[in-house]
């Protein structure tokens, strides 16, 4: 299987999911959604609030997706992630990731967003209700 640049997106643009195409070698994608859930800390919220410092942030996810394939071998992989205010019930993160096999690709989707969450400087401040 080819390996192909990771498409990494940090934006304020709402996530859209799109049909996924495959590579002939490719016979599977793990798909992982993050939404922003209604409340945090068991308060309400409106939305959060993702800010990042976006050269050190675009900077680690290259890192990251390097990383990967050096570790776990040809692979493609999709990150997305919104900036900016997302309101609740909206995705906030979008991750793909298409392998020959099923296994691996849940595997990798799983490994991409635990890294993301504790690598990547984006963070999140939560507009509560009440504020």
């Amino acid at each position: 299987m080819a390996e192909a640049s990771p498409l990494i997106t940090l934006s304020e643009a709402p996530i859209v999911a799109d049909t996924p195409r495959f590579a002939d070698a490719e016979g599977a994608e793990c798909q992982f959604l993050g939404v922003v859930r209604g409340e945090e800390d068991g308060r309400p919220i409106t939305g959060i609030d993702y800010s990042a410092y976006r050269p050190m942030a675009d900077n680690e996810l290259e890192k990251l997706c390097a990383r990967a394939a050096q570790e776990f071998g040809p692979h493609r992989v999709e990150i997305r992630h919104r900036l900016g205010f997302v309101a609740a019930c909206e995705p906030s993160i979008l991750l793909r990731v298409k392998t020959k096999h099923s296994a691996a690709s849940f595997d990798l989707c799983r490994w991409y967003l635990k890294e993301i969450k504790s690598t990547v400087p984006i963070w999140k401040k939560p507009v509560f209700h009440d504020a």
